[in-house]
């Protein structure tokens, strides 16, 4: 009997030390400090933070469904219908897209960056990888059509878990956005935490997932199979455009290379040469952003002529 008790008490331990720890991993994973993102962001030539604070913008606060408030701000240089939204990956904030925003300003866009929950000034107890983040996605996206109007000429641009959370709000809404821009994306999250586990830990995805699974639904709310673009690509009707690396390291690019062989209409696919995970545009500029040229001709959306400023680097 004292046997299969203390059996019992180390299947138990293991089961709650098994999945507290992962899912703490997952639901309170480790960010980046504002000063690590402008150092790296400046070291690329990305950010220059006199001019990034002299750039005219409107913050914004908007209440989520859940309650905590998003934070973000909208920079229209331009008198254009022609907005994009950046969506941002894990552990960084709305500095990562600056970048982006620059590259997009550029071409005659205006431009929307925000913090996702959880991160940077937005609030949130947890992160998803783009469950409830979609839903905050769709509420940026109503502010701004509320404040520019219906006719505007909407993309979303997202980076890793910025890319998951722009192709799941994709499938979630038809009158979403008039185009996507999906950078190193995985395409189930359940399938990027085993082979995370395999890097990471070199554990038997077997040992942990069975546990891990039940641990976030209960915790967090929302079930692992959920959060696949995979699941629901054949949703998304407008055009979409795959960014990876063939290098990334972090999500495969095999993954991209699924959402594009199963994404029905209209899309494209660039595999930078250089880079590891969300370094395809740092590590292939010129190319990157020809690309995006490409993509805008081919849909029909080439920048119209612009009379505010052209839009410095930053």
């Amino acid at each position: 009997m004292k046997k299969i008790f203390a059996t019992i008490l180390i299947i138990l331990s293991y089961v709650l030390i098994v999945g507290f720890f992962f899912t703490n991993k997952m639901m309170y994973i480790k960010k980046k400090k504002d000063e690590d993102i402008i150092n790296r962001e400046t070291k690329y030539g990305f950010y220059h933070q006199k001019d990034f604070d002299s750039l005219d913008k409107r913050d914004f606060s908007i209440t989520s469904q859940f309650g905590y408030q998003i934070k973000g701000a909208l920079y229209e240089p331009h008198h254009t219908n022609r907005y994009i939204i950046i969506c941002h990956g894990v552990t960084v904030n709305r500095l990562n897209s600056v970048k982006y925003m620059n590259l997009f300003i550029q071409k005659g866009w205006n431009v929307l960056i925000y913090d996702h929950r959880r991160h940077g000034e937005s609030g949130g107890k947890t992160t998803s990888y783009g469950h409830y983040e979609k839903f905050d996605l769709q509420t940026v996206v109503n502010w701004l059509k509320n404040e520019v109007g219906e006719s505007l000429i909407l993309g979303i641009h997202g980076e890793s878990m910025g890319a998951v959370t722009t192709l799941l709000y994709g499938g979630m809404v038809e009158d979403g956005a008039d185009f996507y821009i999906a950078d190193c994306p995985f395409s189930e999250l359940e399938a990027q935490l085993l082979y995370r586990l395999k890097v990471e830990f070199n554990i038997p995805g077997f040992l942990v997932m069975p546990i891990a699974k039940p641990f976030v639904k209960l915790r967090d709310r929302y079930s692992l199979k959920d959060v696949s673009p995979l699941s629901i690509i054949n949703n998304i009707h407008h055009p979409v455009l795959f960014i990876h690396s063939k290098d990334d390291d972090y999500i495969p690019v095999d993954m991209t290379k699924q959402l594009y062989d199963k994404k029905k209409g209209y899309r494209k696919l660039y595999i930078a040469e250089k880079g590891s995970h969300a370094m395809s545009y740092a590590e292939n500029r010129e190319k990157y952003s020809e690309v995006i040229d490409e993509f805008f001709e081919d849909i029909g959306v080439v920048s119209n002529v612009q009379l505010g400023p052209t839009g410095n680097s930053i």
